[in-house]
């Protein structure tokens, strides 16, 4: 039976849709307490989605969903194998729009983000250095209270930095939901994974 690592939270239903679309299971769940669901014969493990490449990189998971940011920021040793296509979102540094100017002629800035790897590596190939501030949510607080200059984030809508009176500086990345596979599973489970993988695809 193949494990596979789903992400909790704004992916979530978006990824049983699409794996329902694709008759990879027949009927969805509902992401609730319960953290180990099995259907269709898989199992399914329902994590964080910064922590689905740990699970799969480490063996506990055969398969994982997860959006191309947190591979960006986690740079785990795993195959990527397909780009779903869904949750696209895209990585941007915002700011408050009078810091713009400030922004485009900064040789130091404070970021907040809770993506500090590639906030420091975008940062270093623009020649800027960059004081990171890891935040683990409401991020869009830190230029309002001058915590930092601007943030990392990612966007969907782009809602919530328009009701902060923040605005789009910059695109680091798009992002959508990539399957991605453990190293030992792409061997020792090959049939079951190529079988799953010609159904996606």
């Amino acid at each position: 039976m193949l494990r596979i690592a789903l992400p909790k939270g704004r992916l979530f239903e978006e990824t049983l849709e699409f794996l329902k679309s694709r008759g990879i299971i027949q009927e969805t769940f509902e992401e609730g307490r319960k953290l180990q669901v099995q259907v269709d014969g898989y199992e399914f493990l329902l994590v964080k989605p910064f922590d689905v490449p740990v699970y799969v990189e480490n063996g506990v998971a055969d398969l994982g969903v997860v959006g191309y940011d947190v591979l960006l920021e986690r740079e785990p040793d795993v195959y990527e194998l397909f780009d779903t296509g869904i949750g696209f979102c895209r990585l941007v540094v915002a700011g408050k729009e009078e810091k713009l100017e400030y922004y485009s002629s900064a040789s130091c800035l404070r970021v907040a983000t809770k993506y500090p790897k590639v906030a420091k590596e975008f940062f270093l190939e623009k020649g800027v250095k960059s004081k990171v501030i890891y935040l683990n949510g409401s991020v869009e607080l830190a230029p309002l209270l001058n915590l930092a200059d601007v943030i990392v984030d990612l966007v969907q809508t782009g809602r919530t930095l328009r009701e902060n009176h923040l605005t789009i500086f910059e695109e680091i990345s798009s992002s959508t939901a990539r399957i991605i596979c453990n190293r030992a599973s792409y061997r020792n489970k090959k049939e079951e994974i190529f079988h799953l993988l010609s159904k996606v695809q």
